[in-house]
């Protein structure tokens, strides 16, 4: 095993997927720091009385990630996604690709880059698949020991508006007895914490990760015995569908076997031995989402 001792540069770290890895670092002794926008955050504040070291600057000033990278021993990178609303595309891209190339430049041993599960070596037509491709492609050319992840669906992304748990129903991509993978977005953390820990073993490699595998039948019986009352399942309906297309262009992609995820779990497990089930996630750090999510209602929007 690779025990690097250096400190590990976290993007993302005020979000989801670079939150859970800062903390998992922390929590396994490692050397944080963060890039921010806003250094007082609460989110940022939380990661500083942590112990992570906390670097003032943004995607839109490289001197900025340049200093933070300065003496890094690793780089966890993730940007933003297009369908969020704040970025687009091509900035993802650029981004993306700023970062690896900032740290072939500054000495970096290990960069680490999420990507997405849908991602693979042909383009699939939806934008923000196609600009991690086109990132994990540009960090394969460079001069350093890189590993991609790809995050299968976000366990925290069933608990939005607009999928029925409001209305006492449940409706998402796959028919009844299709399957998809999932991943609590904590076990991101701990997984990545994990290929830090071993550079060698993961440097040059790409897969998968998540940590549960469901069918949409299994969402209808999950659900109903959290709830304690029947929450059926369905996939979307044609009317939905007809009438958005960013929907029927990813449920096309499930029914392609594109969006369903490729993760070994087996492997994932005895590398991180405690990743969650979706049951256990829901009965755990899912739970006050759960619940509040039975009574919020809104339209769908996407969070990933």
């Amino acid at each position: 095993m690779t025990n690097s001792i250096g400190p590990i540069l976290v993007f993302g770290a005020t979000g989801q997927q670079g939150g859970a890895v800062a903390r998992a670092l922390l929590e396994a002794g490692r050397e944080v720091r963060i890039l921010t926008r806003n250094p007082a955050a609460p989110a940022a504040e939380a990661l500083r009385r942590a112990g992570a070291q906390v670097f003032k600057g943004d995607f839109e000033d490289p001197a900025s990630i340049r200093q933070a990278m300065q003496g890094a021993e690793a780089v966890f990178s993730v940007q933003t996604s297009s369908p969020g609303g704040e970025i687009t595309d091509a900035q993802e891209i650029a981004w993306g690709m700023l970062v690896a190339d900032l740290a072939v430049e500054t000495g970096v041993r290990h960069l680490v880059y999420s990507s997405g599960a849908a991602v693979g070596e042909e383009p699939t037509g939806m934008g923000h698949f196609d600009s991690k491709m086109r990132i994990e492609a540009h960090i394969r050319t460079l001069a350093i020991a890189a590993t991609i992840v790809r995050p299968t669906v976000f366990m925290e992304m069933l608990m939005m508006p607009g999928f029925g748990l409001d209305e006492g129903r449940f409706a998402f991509f796959m028919t009844p007895d299709q399957a998809m993978q999932f991943i609590a977005v904590e076990d991101i953390g701990k997984l990545v914490a994990a290929v830090f820990a071993d550079r060698e073993r993961f440097a040059g490699r790409t897969f998968d990760i998540a940590g549960d595998r469901l069918a949409g039948q299994d969402f209808e019986r999950l659900f109903s015995a959290a709830a304690d009352r029947p929450i059926p399942y369905a996939r979307f309906s044609e009317e939905v569908l007809a009438a958005n297309d960013f929907l029927a262009k990813l449920t096309a992609l499930q029914d392609q076997g594109i969006l369903a995820g490729a993760a070994d779990m087996d492997a994932l497990r005895a590398l991180v031995p405690d990743l969650l089930s979706f049951e256990t996630w829901l009965a755990g750090p899912g739970r006050q989402s759960f619940a509040a999510a039975l009574e919020a209602s809104g339209a769908w929007a996407y969070s990933q």
